[in-house]
């Protein structure tokens, strides 16, 4: 009989591992959250066995994880993909795939593990920026989908139990908005004065295959993995129906691609920039990333001057760049609007994070308030969508665009409705009213629909502005809960991975 293991909870839902018997046990109160495979273990219970291995030998290799994607996973990937998705270059869609699944899936697997399974290329789609850029992205196959899923699931395992804690782009259990409650506790609560607001050039398309495949090979020592993901590296994209080979980069798009962005970055900035705070910094150091954004607060002029130009030169080693119009060192915190008044510079400058306008201002009291506000071009680019497909429903009901629009709105405000953005959201919904009066009065000559008319649809259809989020050390500290709000803490350990 197998001793019983108690691992620490990482995931929600992740418990205790119970011995197995060799008899089915009546009334088990432990039930596993899936039904169990042939070898009497389910898929999660192997993937939290790996989780274990991974948080207490930190520096050992995997020799083997291929075996844990088996069908039960890959049908759990299917399962786990959007129904309306694109589909992919081979044309296949979720519904079609789904007819006569189980066999497919039964082919696949065997395919995988008989090495038989080949990467298809992707599709290349642009989709437009909000700086009026087009931002390419590469629809994979639905099998491809299916399978990095799964992948990365078993990834996750391993790679989660690595991660630092100021880490939050496209992780298990992190959100933008944990991101944006970091930071925003890390500027109130630490002495910062100065802000290195950072992005990488063109990340996705300048990551090298080589430099990633040997980060790769510090965790994970099966083979199988490796080709597997350098498949999918080398598969290329279909572009005007022709194919076009990648040397370098990964498919934005593709489902395996932000993790392995995220493995990227750990090695080439993450674990760098931790070490550069403990040795380097002479003072207070905030540090947040999501994906190629970063932000980074300090309360020191010099540590900021030095910290930009050593990144620069850690990334340039690893075949990246920093963004010249993107990254800037600016004056910024409770003390900012004062030493900008004593040199005659006006208000303090702004950054942007997160579809977010960050601004130095003060409450009603004159004390420091960090304000966050909706991105203007942001919302001028969600406009425009709105306004576009207006024009495509101009002959539809009333009742129909209404409903449509109620979910836009909706969907915008539970994004944007955070503290001290409520004007911008007022604004937002005024405009929206605006693009919708305007539609119907050009449905047709004899349309006279007034502003009266249009606010009492509004009024009907349309959500009000009202915040949504809690205040960001509100949320921070249920999310932390060692993190007493009263007590002397130093911040940038919580941002560099203190508290998980």
């Amino acid at each position: 009989m197998k001793p019983a293991n108690n691992p620490e909870r990482l995931m929600a839902g992740a418990g205790a591992e119970s011995v197995e018997p060799r008899g089915g046990a009546k009334g088990n109160a432990d039930q596993s959250r899936t039904c169990r495979t042939q070898g009497r273990e389910s898929v999660f219970q192997r993937l939290d066995r790996v989780r274990q291995a991974a948080r207490q030998r930190k520096k050992e290799k995997f020799t083997a994880l291929m075996h844990l994607v088996d069908v039960e996973l890959l049908r759990e990937s299917y399962f786990w993909l959007q129904r309306k998705a694109a589909a992919g270059a081979d044309g296949v869609t979720w519904q079609q795939y789904g007819e006569g699944l189980e066999e497919r899936l039964v082919q696949l697997h065997g395919r995988i593990h008989r090495n038989a399974y080949r990467a298809t290329p992707s599709r290349r789609q642009y989709i437009p920026k909000a700086d009026g850029r087009m931002r390419p992205l590469g629809i994979a196959a639905l099998e491809d989908k299916i399978v990095q899923r799964a992948l990365v699931e078993v990834l996750n395992a391993v790679y989660e139990q690595d991660f630092l804690g100021f880490s939050y782009g496209f992780r298990p259990q992190r959100s933008q908005h944990q991101a944006l409650d970091a930071l925003a506790v890390g500027i109130t609560r630490t002495n910062v004065s100065w802000i290195v607001d950072a992005d990488i050039k063109s990340f996705f398309d300048a990551v090298s295959h080589q430099w990633l495949i040997k980060f790769l090979e510090h965790r994970i020592g099966d083979p199988r993995i490796i080709r597997l993901i350098g498949k999918w590296l080398k598969a290329g994209t279909l572009e005007e129906g022709k194919l076009v080979a990648s040397e370098e980069g990964t498919p934005q798009g593709a489902v395996i691609s932000p993790l392995l962005a995220n493995i990227y970055l750990h090695y080439v900035f993450d674990l760098w920039a931790h070490q550069w705070r403990q040795r380097h910094a002479r003072g207070n150091v905030v540090i947040v990333r999501y994906a190629d954004d970063i932000v980074v607060g300090v309360d020191k002029e010099s540590d900021a001057t030095r910290f930009v130009q050593a990144m620069r030169s850690r990334l340039e080693q690893f075949k990246l760049t920093l963004h010249p119009e993107k990254t800037q060192v600016i004056r910024f915190g409770r003390f900012a609007a004062a030493n900008r008044a004593k040199r005659g510079l006006g208000k303090p400058q702004t950054f942007d994070f997160l579809g977010f306008t960050h601004i130095s201002g003060h409450d009603r009291r004159g004390k420091f308030l960090l304000q966050r506000i909706t991105r203007r071009d942001r919302m001028v680019a969600a406009l425009k969508r709105i306004k576009e497909e207006l024009r495509r429903r101009w002959h539809i009901s009333i009742h129909e665009q209404g409903k449509w629009l109620r979910k836009v709105v909706q969907g915008y405000f539970g994004y944007h409705a955070v503290p001290g953005n409520y004007l911008r959201m007022t604004a937002f919904r005024n405009h929206v009213t605006d693009l919708w009066r305007r539609a119907l009065r050009r449905r047709g000559q004899r349309d006279r629909t007034t502003w009266k008319k249009a606010f009492r649809l509004a009024a009907e259809w349309l959500p009000r502005a009202r915040v949504l989020h809690p205040w960001p050390n509100v949320r921070f500290d249920a999310t932390h809960p060692r993190q007493e709000p009263g007590a002397r803490i130093v911040h940038a350990g919580i941002c560099a991975g203190g508290a998980r």
